[in-house]
């Protein structure tokens, strides 16, 4: 009974996957890509939420260590996005040339990988993590608030890792519903507990740092309960567990550009950090916890970019594994329009209440005042956001790493970086603010560019594009 209860439940599964090469590839981006979207939307709020709290309940000077911390967040977290991003998209491929038993294999070699990355993260974090704090620009006054942070962030990065990875491998076998759940547990246990441990048992950053880590673990608990359940056709064997060298070197070769970007993120911000330091004088702290409150709310914008991409990419990665080409680009295609259309509302609505926006998180009027010129200058380049961001997703979502990575690199290391460099030099402090839509321009210029060039690959050759065994880069 038990086994005709896992062949029914398999089927099922297998039809999942077989609708993303038949069904309206808009009603199909629809069923995708909104529980992402508000899944990702409910995450940024939660970010937004935890800095208003910190901002009111504890001071300008938390949401600058916050600031410091965030990125740094982002970069642990980044490897389990990396193994995610990579995983589902080498699952999805593989379910579109019918390869089930490998997708398994790619399952298991991943939970390993997941955790074996996680605890040497965590370690080494904790180790250096004074030195880093400081590299990323904390002064003295901030370096106690990041420092309580990101010590109970980095414990909680294991559990986080594994529910970043399969929470994307998840929503790429047809459980999109189900991953926004998972997001949303996150988001309601953080917001519970954000404002309890920071205003009633006076916690401070370290409250806002539990509220998250205790957030985490739940979404962990949530997606290993979904694949240990034998009645899904995706699910975690015993025989699967292992770490295969081949799986291994595709999941890090699609994945890696998610990485990289974090990585060159990093690196951004330890040089924005620096300069405004060092040509905003005594309000260098204030104009970093100024970037941490425009960088919130430009996020959830990119949340819904996002989730987009996210929705696009079984779908994309399915058809191409599929050869179903035209199904493919139409997604592609729909996906940059939907994009482009949330990106320009960001924009709007940023330039039009920039003072009404950053007042959310602070009374402190110099705060207001950096917080507000910050804003309206970063989202100038904002409407060509999505169109960049999607392409590099396309890209990785066909397995084609290594433009996804070029593409992911231009903006940061290619761009961005010279620019900070640069433009302060020339136009002092408010320079280093004009250094970040200069960068998202000229990166978008080069993505059309490369689109245009690789375009005739996924339209005139569809049957060309991949053979049985190889993802090409």
């Amino acid at each position: 009974m038990a086994q005709t209860e896992t062949n029914i439940a398999t089927k099922t599964d297998q039809k999942r996957s077989v609708r993303l090469g038949t069904q309206p590839v808009a009603s199909l981006l629809a069923e995708y890509a909104l529980p992402a979207i508000v899944a990702m939307i409910a995450s940024s709020l939660y970010n937004i939420v935890d800095r208003i709290f910190i901002g009111n309940g504890v001071g300008p000077y938390a949401i600058a260590g916050l600031s410091i911390a965030m990125p740094i967040m982002n970069l642990t977290t980044a490897f389990g996005s990396m193994l995610g991003v990579g995983s589902s998209s080498l699952i999805s491929i593989r379910l579109g040339q019918k390869r089930h038993e490998e997708a398994k294999q790619v399952l298991g070699t991943t939970f390993l990988l997941n955790m074996m990355v996680g605890l040497l993260v965590c370690v080494c974090g904790l180790i250096w993590l004074e030195p880093i704090l400081r590299l990323f620009g904390a002064s003295e006054q901030v370096l106690p608030y990041a420092k309580e942070f990101m010590q109970v962030i980095l414990i909680a990065n294991v559990f986080n890792h594994n529910f970043l990875g399969f929470n994307a491998v998840m929503r790429a076998t047809g459980y999109p519903r189900k991953a926004m759940m998972s997001t949303f547990l996150t988001v309601i246990v953080n917001v519970l507990l954000a404002p309890l441990f920071i205003f009633v048992f006076d916690w401070g950053i370290r409250g806002a740092a539990l509220a998250t880590a205790c957030a985490q673990f739940s979404g962990f608990v949530w997606v290993m309960t979904h694949f240990c359940n034998p009645k899904n056709d995706l699910h975690f064997e015993k025989k699967y567990f292992r770490l295969i060298g081949k799986v291994i070197a595709d999941i890090v070769s699609i994945g890696s550009s998610n990485f990289l970007m974090h990585a060159c993120t990093c690196i951004m911000v330890i040089i924005l950090n620096s300069s405004l330091v060092h040509y905003g004088g005594a309000e260098g702290d204030m104009a970093i916890a100024a970037y941490g409150i425009c960088n919130s709310v430009v996020m959830l914008f990119l949340m819904v970019v996002i989730g987009l991409n996210q929705g696009m990419q079984p779908i994309v990665g399915y058809n191409f594994g599929a050869r179903l080409n035209e199904r493919m680009m139409q997604a592609y295609r729909l996906t940059i329009v939907v994009a482009t259309a949330v990106t320009t509302f960001g924009f709007l609505i940023g330039e039009l209440f920039p003072r009404s926006i950053v007042s959310l998180f602070t009374n402190d009027e110099t705060l207001i005042r950096l917080s507000t010129t910050c804003l309206r200058t970063i989202l100038i380049s904002f409407p060509v956001v999505g169109f960049q961001m999607v392409t590099t997703t396309f890209f990785q979502s066909v397995g084609k790493a290594a433009w996804s990575i070029f593409l992911s690199l231009s903006r940061q290391l290619i761009f961005l970086i010279p620019a900070l460099i640069i433009l302060p030099r020339i136009f002092g402090f408010s320079g280093v603010w004009a250094a970040l839509p200069t960068g998202d321009i000229l990166a978008s210029v080069l993505t059309l560019i490369v689109i245009v060039l690789k375009m005739k690959q996924f339209t005139k050759v569809p049957r060309e594009l991949t053979k049985e065994t190889n993802i090409q880069l």
